[in-house]
């Protein structure tokens, strides 16, 4: 017999054991509430789109189709954008520290389900003693060592022992398999707040991206303008020389161009902290980052397919955030009640035992020990009850807030949707007001070359011309950024694409 066979009496005990274990584990249920969706309302159709949606040029899709357009932005077809957006998903620190987070989650995760399984640990152990007239001595480690010398009339003795343990709690109640459920939330909540927090960036890049490019177009048209003042101003001067201009019109004249020159300056630090923003987005230091100006706003806004309000249950990573808050909740609760049932530990150690270091990894040194062990409170002062009831008071929470969420993500759609469409008819008419004003503009000017009319005249016209070019330079630019915020809305891109796992149906 090698000395570490295991008795009968021994394996006979670990047959109970398992007896036991097999017992529990099929007994077991988790206790608390299973999850559920919270209901909510979120309607058939959004009220922008009640009437004839082919109007406004959207395309309504079903719930359960799909479009494969994750990398939204390069719908515009910008080279420029498109390489900046690629520097702010590589580099971005608050991406990085929303992943961060989302390990964080997983370690959380695998640090609970280790509760599944036993723990074994193993420990040695040498001690000396001394009896009688003489001097003792004690000593005690982890390691083994051999017997010291007799001091004076004492009696020395030495004990050797090696021993291992296992412990397991079986998840009876499903204490372990709620926390388990609550940290699986937990993990896909912090998956889709990473999800929002990079399609928060994307859109702010978007966003920032269009106003840039509109000011750029702005820029170009100050600067023409200017230089038309200049010129105006040459010839009203030199009228004036000549006696034919009144000091008025050279008074008028130069205060248009002063007036063009400091909307034109206000224009270059706009521009500039925009490029800052977007450098910024990028993970780049402002003053290491440069856009050169281009010829204006050329971009069209892609047609979006709008979907129906369902479909933000699924595409929303801010919904999906809150829905998982609600599961997480919803498992504490079963965390909590299981803390009014018996735990149950089952345990198991051996090992050897010797007084001599030659002789102690040997049968007859043999020692076991298992069996299980039941603990319960029987009077806490109302802990447990206070622990429920904080539970499912979080619960109640989490399930307002998620249907908050849901609502704040319909309204935030709508809104845009009304927007979009009005800015659509806006746009049409500022076309009509600016065909108008250059019309009017040119008949006023034929009519001061002619004599006609003072120069304060034209000033008028010239002013109205110019702010009817601006205001729709300012159109063209919102109804892009709206574009930009409404693919936001509605999930990023039109892929039906859920960060939760088994979503349930609506």
């Amino acid at each position: 017999m090698t000395a570490f066979r295991l008795s009968s009496c021994f394996r006979s005990g670990l047959q109970r054991l398992w007896v036991l274990v097999l017992s529990a584990t099929l007994a077991a249920c988790a206790v608390g509430p299973d999850y559920e969706r919270p209901a909510i309302d979120v309607g058939e159709r959004y009220g922008a789109m009640e009437d004839d949606p082919a109007n406004d040029g959207w395309i309504v899709v079903e719930a359960d189709q799909t479009v494969d357009d994750q990398d939204w932005w390069q719908r515009f077809g910008d080279d420029n954008l498109n390489t900046m957006m690629q520097r702010l998903l590589e580099d971005n620190y608050d991406l990085e520290e929303a992943e961060a987070r989302y390990r964080q989650a997983q370690a959380a995760l695998k640090a609970t389900r280790s509760g599944f399984f036993p723990t074994v640990d193993m420990s040695g152990s040498m001690t000396r003693s001394g009896s009688g007239s003489g001097t003792a001595s004690t000593r005690s480690s982890s390691g083994m060592g051999s017997a010291g010398p007799m001091v004076g009339g004492s009696t020395i003795q030495e004990q050797y022992s090696l021993s291992g343990n296992v412990s397991w709690e079986p998840d009876v109640w499903g204490r372990i398999r709620r926390s388990v459920e609550s940290d699986e939330a937990s993990l896909e909540a912090s998956r889709a707040d990473k999800a929002a927090t990079r399609l928060s960036l994307q859109s702010a890049l978007v966003q920032n991206y269009f106003r840039l490019r509109a000011l750029d177009a702005e820029i170009r048209l100050m600067d023409k303008t200017v230089a038309a003042y200049e010129r105006s101003l040459r010839t009203t001067r030199n009228q004036f020389d000549a006696g034919i201009a009144p000091p008025a019109d050279v008074a008028a004249a130069t205060t248009q161009l002063e007036n063009a020159r400091g909307q034109r300056q206000g224009l270059g630090w706009q521009r500039t902290q925009l490029v800052h923003a977007l450098a910024v987005l990028q993970g780049t230091a402002p003053s290491a980052f440069s856009l050169d100006e281009t010829d204006g706003l050329t971009l069209d806004a892609p047609v979006i397919p709008v979907g129906l309000p369902a479909g933000l249950l699924q595409r929303r990573p801010d919904v999906a955030a809150a829905e998982q808050r609600v599961r997480q909740a919803n498992a504490q609760i079963g965390v909590a009640k299981a803390a009014w049932f018996p735990d149950l530990t089952l345990s198991m150690q051996g090992g050897f035992r010797s007084g001599q270091w030659a002789q102690w990894l040997t049968a007859p040194n043999r020692f076991w020990s298992l069996g299980p062990a039941l603990a319960l409170t029987l009077f806490d002062g109302g802990a447990r009850r206070a622990r429920s009831e904080e539970a499912e008071a979080g619960y109640d929470a989490q399930v307002a807030s998620y249907r908050q969420t849901v609502l704040e993500a319909l309204r935030e759609t709508e809104d845009i949707l009304v927007e979009l469409g009005s800015l659509k008819e806006e746009t049409a008419i500022q076309e009509r007001a600016r065909e108008a004003a250059q019309e009017s503009l040119r008949l006023t000017r034929n009519q001061y070359e002619a004599g006609l009319i003072d120069y304060l005249s034209v000033v008028q016209v010239e002013t109205s011309a110019l702010n009817a070019e601006r205001n729709l330079l300012s159109l063209r630019a919102d109804r892009l950024v709206l574009t930009a915020e409404l693919i936001t809305a509605l999930g990023g891109g039109w892929e039906q694409h859920k960060p939760v796992e088994n979503v349930p149906e609506q």
